[in-house]
């Protein structure tokens, strides 16, 4: 799943950037009140690296899936608690940088519940900085394979966004520039695929998806060829 990583040979590591990989996980289902303390439950999860937590969501569209919200405060879900994975020591320019490669792998189109979710995002995340997964406790249930979609809320089996995600564009210098966000009308086909979790209308606009770059070294790491 590729290895962890360390900054070297930049002129951003003059300094010290040591920062904790944090695990934030959320109920998506009351029922976890009454499961968590037997170690099951339904998570979502979303990893918390220099002030920001990115997740992984779903949409229709052959882009970048990967977003960023202010952490544990995703919309759509309920805090439950943090978990510290590690500490990570590289410049926030070149994280940011790291996690823009790494949404190239994370199409919102490609999202399953079962193969592809956001708890298997974190996991990989936190793989590759740390060279450690997250707890396995955490996907227990999407392990478990096609018993998992018997056990969701009919809530959670059936797609309710279908819009174009938006972006916020940085330039080098780190500042923000405008976003695009083109919606995009649901059709009868939308309704019917069952391994789709899409962020609720509410967090439409409280969310921002990262902008993919393209798969070329970035500094001085270089993604694993054999992920």
């Amino acid at each position: 799943m590729g290895t962890a990583f360390s900054s070297s040979g930049s002129e951003e590591n003059d300094g010290n950037y040591s920062t904790p990989v944090i695990l934030n996980f959320y109920d998506l289902t009351p029922l976890n009140n009454y499961t968590y303390r037997f170690g099951v439950g339904i998570f979502h999860s979303g990893i918390e690296v220099h002030g920001m937590e990115y997740g992984f969501g779903a949409h229709d569209f052959p882009t970048s899936g990967v977003f960023e919200v202010e952490p544990k405060t995703c919309p759509g879900f309920i805090y439950r608690s943090s978990i510290t994975l590690g500490t990570l020591n590289m410049p926030p320019s070149e994280f940011r940088a790291f996690m823009e490669n790494l949404a190239s792998e994370y199409h919102g189109d490609t999202y399953h519940l079962i193969s592809k979710n956001c708890n298997h995002f974190t996991d990989d995340v936190c793989t590759r900085l740390t060279g450690k997964g997250i707890p396995g406790w955490v996907n227990r249930l999407a392990r478990l394979g096609a018993m998992c979609s018997c056990l969701l809320p009919e809530s959670l089996q059936v797609t309710s966004v279908k819009q174009l995600p938006e972006y916020h564009m940085y330039s080098e210098d780190g500042s923000e520039s405008l976003s695009i966000n083109t919606h995009h009308e649901p059709t009868e086909s939308d309704d019917t695929d069952p391994d789709k979790h899409l962020l609720s209308p509410s967090s439409a606009g409280e969310v921002c998806f990262l902008k993919e770059a393209h798969r070329v070294a970035i500094g001085s790491f270089v993604m694993d060829p054999g992920v």
